[in-house]
């Protein structure tokens, strides 16, 4: 195998009625980031279970460092893989402490070592260790559980929804930590999230699965920029589509924008119909600008404003403004787009 790990034409499956069928996708090498992102549902957790030995494969071939791990006639226990799961619900032994749950991590024999010391600290536990499961919030129960499956120094860390139940500053700070703790220790390791931002962050490479289908695995710059699909890009839920013609080779024109120029990601015909993705950052403000919409509704997102005007009946357009731009603008002003309308990547469909 070419791939540290690697899942081969694999159908993964929760029921009858839920299977994802002939799914590919891969480490590259040792000590990379994977992030599985789609909504919930989808069937991140099945993946996951079936990794670790938890779930049976149908089909398809599971390797791990030039080991068949699982197929259709092959199958090796889960305590025997060298993989480690940290679920996203409390999974610490009741009867035992934060502290003596965190040892249980450090039975596994390996070469290499995680100082329990460190990821004490780097992941704020002092305070709980002599406390039990019943007595801690879950966030708290929530990175025990990641630290104990961290002191294990698997070949392969699955996490599932690792900071779900964190406080959203906190969290920033864990995210930091555990990348730098990964990176360090060259632990590969498979992220599940349904927060584009977070697998993003994390992620070599991202799996990006809607409707039972795995829609596009590619590193996260070009899953954002490149989308694959329309329903890739509606995924993100941050940009939207315009009825536009092709004009010339860099070139498109709208009814109302006017010619808008770029660089085409695919190959397209003059005179051809296509949507073109518009996201929040593609188009720039200009309060001299002659090009002006109403403004319908703005977001205010701390560093910036998204602003949506109403280009027509059927067309709104996100534009995004740095917060200390000169002066705010109000629902129902008239806003002003830059012209002549520039767009690096023109994504169309």
């Amino acid at each position: 195998m070419t791939n540290f790990f690697e899942v081969k034409n694999v159908t993964f499956s929760s029921s009858e009625n839920h299977k994802l069928v002939d799914i590919n996708f891969g480490i590259e090498s040792q000590g990379n980031i994977l992030s599985i992102l789609g909504p919930s549902g989808v069937g991140k957790t099945t993946i996951l279970k079936t990794i670790a030995g938890l779930r049976k494969l149908e089909d398809g071939e599971i390797w791990l460092d030039n080991v068949l791990i699982s197929s259709k006639n092959e199958f090796i226990e889960p305590e025997e893989r060298k993989i480690a799961l940290s679920f996203q619900e409390n999974s610490l032994f009741p009867h035992l402490n934060v502290f003596e749950n965190l040892k249980l991590g450090r039975i596994r024999k390996s070469p290499k070592k995680i100082k329990i010391e460190d990821c004490i600290e780097l992941f704020s536990l002092s305070k709980i260790l002599k406390k039990y499961p019943h007595e801690i919030s879950a966030g708290e129960a929530q990175r025990a559980s990641l630290v104990r499956s961290l002191l294990s120094n698997p070949k392969l860390l699955l996490l599932d929804e690792p900071f779900s139940n964190v406080d959203i500053g906190l969290k920033e700070k864990l995210q930091v930590n555990l990348k730098k703790l990964l990176e360090k220790n060259k632990i590969s390791t498979i992220i599940v999230t349904h927060n584009y931002e977070e697998a993003f962050y994390f992620g070599d490479k991202c799996c990006l699965f809607s409707e039972n289908k795995l829609i596009q695995f590619d590193n996260p710059y070009r899953i954002y920029h490149f989308p694959a699909s329309q329903e890739v890009a509606k995924f993100f839920n941050k940009g939207s589509f315009i009825e536009t013609i092709v004009y010339s080779k860099n070139e498109l024109k709208h009814k109302l924008l006017g010619k808008i120029k770029g660089n085409f990601v695919n190959n397209l015909k003059k005179g051809q119909k296509v949507k073109l993705l518009i996201q929040p950052e593609d188009l720039e403000h200009s309060d001299k600008s002659k090009l002006k919409f109403k403004i319908i509704d703005k977001r205010f997102l701390g560093t910036n404003f998204i602003y949506f005007l109403e280009i027509s009946k059927n067309e709104v357009l996100p534009v995004l403004v740095h917060s200390h731009h000169l002066h705010q603008h109000s629902v129902n002003e008239y806003f002003g787009i830059k012209t002549p309308i520039f767009i690096k990547h023109l994504v169309c469909f």
